[in-house]
């Protein structure tokens, strides 16, 4: 009777122990994972922060819109435009990539890369425009056979030759750009083309003489009105009113150009008018209608950029 009583004593303080160890495992056991979810937490952490900075370099910008044209007494018409622009940035290198997605896939519109190692600046243009080659039209599009590729790499380097800098393509152009007492002159050698942009006395002058034929245009601003005349003859007035922003644009004619060895002729274009009223809603948007007497249309276009 002493043996059995001293064995059920035992077996309770064996079965207590077992349920203490027990218990102490099993602590143990969360412990670890609580260790281990802990550790997965950090880790992900840990690269959320480290997809962020990946991506710290990228930028998206846009611009959409959806416009109303009566065309006058043709038939009217909606259009609708939407752009994208993603820049991606690395130390002194950028990519800058455009495309067009209004349509059923986006449709890329440029592509260009520049880079600076020290003085010397890398530019390259990486896509290659597919033009309109179309001859009855006649706006002056280029023979398909002519049409030239825009693809290109160019070299600029700033070189110490007092303001100037020399830029080099893989054409072969070379051009010569700097600025001189308030002068901004740029040479391309071999298109024997030259452009000049100063501001003085509030006018904003530029010029360009490209084989011996020269275009100006000068800019300026009278009493809170933005005023633009240009060789051809247009001209352009701005100004506020009443929380919107009227634009005038008088737009030349234009004469006939026959074709040549590189374009298709272009048709002559008579002299017209547009007036374009636009407001900035509160919803971010931009609401402008344009009055044409082009072909006496009203075009009303809602566009927002982001």
């Amino acid at each position: 009777m002493h043996y059995n009583c001293s064995i059920v004593i035992l077996h309770v303080h064996f079965a207590r122990v077992a349920k203490g160890v027990g218990e102490y495992l099993d602590k143990i056991n969360y412990s670890l994972k609580e260790n281990k979810m802990k550790k997965l937490i950090a880790l992900f952490a840990a690269s959320t922060m480290a997809s962020t900075a990946a991506v710290a370099g990228v930028a998206l910008s846009g611009t959409a819109s959806v416009s109303y044209d009566d065309n006058g007494s043709a038939a009217s018409a909606t259009t609708y435009d939407a752009d994208l622009t993603i820049v991606g940035t690395s130390g002194a290198s950028t990519l800058t990539a455009k495309y067009d997605m209004e349509g059923t896939s986006l449709a890329t519109t440029a592509v260009d890369l520049a880079t600076t190692i020290g003085p010397v600046t890398i530019a390259a243009d990486m896509f290659n425009v597919d033009e309109d080659n179309i001859e009855s039209d006649s706006t002056g599009d280029y023979l398909e056979s002519e049409e030239p590729d825009d693809r290109g790499i160019t070299v600029t380097l700033d070189a110490p030759v007092g303001d100037m800098t020399v830029g080099l393509d893989d054409g072969g152009e070379v051009t010569l750009s700097g600025t001189w007492a308030g002068v901004t002159i740029t040479h391309a050698v071999d298109a024997d083309k030259t452009t000049g942009a100063v501001s003085i006395a509030g006018l904003d002058v530029s010029v360009t003489n490209k084989a011996s034929a020269t275009t100006w245009s000068v800019a300026t601003t009278v009493s809170g009105v933005d005023l633009t005349l240009d060789s051809e003859n247009d001209v352009t007035a701005a100004f506020g009113l009443a929380g919107n922003t009227l634009t005038l644009t008088h737009n030349a004619a234009r004469a006939s150009v026959s074709s040549n060895a590189t374009n298709y002729s272009t048709k002559a274009a008579v002299a017209y008018t547009t007036a374009a009223l636009s407001r900035d809603l509160t919803s971010g948007a931009t609401l402008t209608a344009t009055y044409s007497t082009k072909d006496d249309s009203l075009t009303l276009k809602a566009a927002v950029t982001f």
